[in-house]
């Protein structure tokens, strides 16, 4: 029989023990978290312990926490979800080396900024994990790579590495898989300029695809307009009108 979320999170932590830098249930699964040196040796030993068997990787996610938990908006009326929000922001779209998050909160590194999220499943035992590992530099994010444990890692791993600029020390063939070639920067960090950076065309002259710099103006969208008709009256309210 499979675990409860409870049971399993008592066996990973007897199974890594101090290696755990933290633990949680989290949306009815388990989550932990651990140290960049001990990322390898605690999947070893998620994969290989006969109690646990996390036998497939399926996917690794990389994050970019810069500013995590600020809104992109600021205004008294605009709340913080929904096509509302997009009121009056810091800048024109995240435009520059910093964006809208600031100088200090991109460039000084507190080695929180850049994490790679791993999510395991037991086939065996039907149960999953997330596991979350901070690479301990902003700089140049590090993490060791676990494709010798998963081979599916290998993707995965080159995906982060695209987007975010994770670098996984060990990989076979760390390279682009996602954008072009000669791809400047990493498109999801969060200081990568929403408009981009350089656009495409075909130059009929010159018989070739072209390259030069993004021509795209910058704008703020405005806010979602809640008109007042039938679509948003309460039902309740009509009804004792009407009394």
């Amino acid at each position: 029989m499979p675990f409860s979320a409870n049971q399993l999170l008592e066996h990973v932590q007897a199974a890594l023990g101090e290696k755990i830098a933290r633990a949680e249930l989290a949306y009815g699964e388990v989550e932990i978290e651990v140290a960049p040196d001990d990322l390898y040796a605690a999947m070893q030993t998620l994969r290989d312990s006969e109690m646990l068997a996390f036998d497939q990787l399926l996917d690794i996610a990389g994050v970019d926490y810069a500013a995590y938990g600020q809104d992109e908006w600021i205004t008294d009326e605009a709340s913080n979800t929904g096509f509302s929000r997009g009121v009056d922001g810091f800048t024109t779209g995240r435009l520059g080396l910093t964006g809208i998050y600031g100088v200090q909160s991109i460039e000084s590194s507190t080695g929180r900024r850049f994490a790679a999220v791993y999510h395991l499943l037991s086939v065996k035992r039907n149960h999953r994990l997330r596991v979350r590992c901070y690479a301990a530099d902003d700089d140049m994010p590090m993490l060791d790579s676990i494709v010798p444990l998963w081979s599916s890692a290998n993707w995965q791993e080159r995906e982060a590495f695209d987007l975010y600029g994770i670098i996984f020390d060990g990989h076979p063939d760390l390279r682009r898989i996602l954008t072009d070639y000669g791809f400047v920067g990493h498109p999801f960090r969060k200081d990568f300029p929403l408009i981009g950076n350089v656009e495409v065309r075909y130059d009929e002259r010159r018989g070739r695809v072209v390259y030069e710099p993004v021509s795209i103006e910058p704008r703020v969208l405005v806010p979602r307009v809640i008109r007042d008709d039938n679509r948003y009256a309460d039902p309740a309210a009509e009804g004792a009108k009407d009394a």
